[in-house]
């Protein structure tokens, strides 16, 4: 690293020639190494980039050429460039497997979940998921579809760091977010009579949040792609959406999983994003064509989101079996008993949450209601845009915060996920 001059004195640049500002993805200003790492025949470099070679002076991590500035200056630059840089987007990091497996204590560390770890990794706390690949995917492809994804950055979604390839299986390394899952803050195992949820805004804020994050995924991420724009989620259920712990805001976990392992492929001449899905999916959250065909597409995410929307304004299960004296089990679906709701006199009220202790705008529930009906349509083509989707969300939810003023509810809790 070059050392600067002593002399502080701001001077003029002799001449504006070869001032361009050298950046770096590296938080160290000095040159680094870039090192290679192989797994399952492919080499990369890490996301590290090395400076080139000029006439540089560095000023507490801020380069500049051949002048310098004023302290006054120098401050400034440091914000601008520290602005600046937590706005790019990173590369995507391949990593080796041996890395995933020291992180991981060679797979035997506490799990989040049956294939899952969180660990620390290159100085950065992240969940490791294990995925077996669903198809062969050549090494070009697979670093397209990697680099796609993690070039897409959205509030509403887990972020994507990178992966790491051995034989059959890929681990997808994704950033660490404190809270808990959708399921488990609407349904306490400890204590059912408790939520963390307990206000009707902070529910609307969820269903927003979610809302906006599905429409980026289907509309605006993929850039570049062969399909145009936007992915199929596949993914879209209450365990796979973490609440943060700070604010209460909604995360979808596992973007890019299905496009990276194979669960899907693009369909044949369509635009609405067909994908031919090769994975069984979750009981109460798949469309009837893709119970049908196995075909994954934008508008079989917009069910899946559907049923996520009545779950959170009941607070029940997807789908739940009841013991019944006369007929054994029984089984209960979220979406029957919401078409109930909207059709008897009365009804909502009932249906809704009852830890909300009836604190709700009895029409913005319905309406609410309404389009997660809609979602769920059994035709396909009856079910909305998540575009026009999030656009209706965000009308009731501002609606909601209106109510909450007129009531005098105080929204802005403090709350707590641990387990009570």
């Amino acid at each position: 690293m070059c050392k600067s001059k002593k002399n502080t004195r701001a001077v003029q640049p002799r001449s504006r020639r070869n001032t361009n500002i050298n950046m770096t993805n590296s938080p160290r200003p000095h040159r680094t190494r870039t090192s290679t790492s192989s797994s399952s025949n492919y080499e990369t470099s890490t996301s590290e980039v090395p400076i080139t070679e000029s006439r540089s002076y560095v000023y507490d991590n801020t380069i500049t050429n051949e002048f310098e500035w004023s302290n006054t200056s120098s401050i400034s630059s440091r914000a601008s460039l520290s602005s600046l840089k937590s706005t790019l987007p990173e590369n995507p990091n391949i990593y080796h497997v041996s890395e995933i497996a020291a992180a991981t204590a060679n797979f035997s560390a506490p799990r989040l979940s049956s294939s899952s770890w969180r660990c620390l990794i290159r100085h950065r706390d992240v969940v490791v998921s294990r995925r077996n690949f669903r198809q062969q995917i050549d090494l070009p492809e697979l670093q397209r579809r990697l680099s796609l994804i993690c070039r897409s950055h959205h509030r509403s979604f887990v972020k994507l760091l990178g992966a790491s390839v051995s034989g059959a299986v890929i681990f997808l390394v994704y950033e660490f977010v404190p809270g808990a899952s959708l399921a488990d803050c609407l349904r306490n195992r400890r204590n059912p009579s408790f939520t963390d949820l307990s206000t009707w805004t902070s529910r609307m804020q969820i269903a927003s949040d979610v809302a906006h994050g599905l429409d980026y995924i289907h509309n605006f991420s993929g850039s570049g792609s062969d399909s145009g724009f936007g992915f199929v989620h596949n993914h879209i259920k209450t365990s796979s959406i973490v609440i943060t712990e700070d604010n209460l805001r909604a995360k979808l976990c596992h973007f890019g999983a299905s496009d990276l392992t194979g669960e899907a492929t693009a369909g044949e001449g369509e635009h609405s994003g067909a994908r031919t899905v090769r994975l069984q999916g979750t009981r109460g959250y798949m469309a009837p064509e893709f119970q049908l065909t196995g075909v994954a597409t934008k508008k079989t995410d917009v069910y899946a989101f559907g049923v996520v929307i009545l779950e959170l304004l009941s607070g029940e299960e997807a789908v739940k079996f009841e013991f019944d004296d006369g007929d054994g089990y029984r089984r209960i679906s979220v979406v029957e008993t919401a078409r109930v709701a909207v059709e008897e006199h009365g009804g909502v009220r009932k249906w809704v949450d009852k830890r909300l202790k009836d604190s709700f705008p009895v029409k913005v529930a319905e309406r609410m209601i309404w389009v997660g009906l809609e979602c769920i349509s059994d035709d396909p083509n009856g079910r909305p845009d998540m575009g026009r989707v999030s656009i209706e969300v965000s009308k009731l939810y501002l609606e909601s915060k209106e109510w909450d003023t007129k009531m005098g509810i105080d929204v802005d809790v403090s709350v707590s996920l641990a387990p009570r």
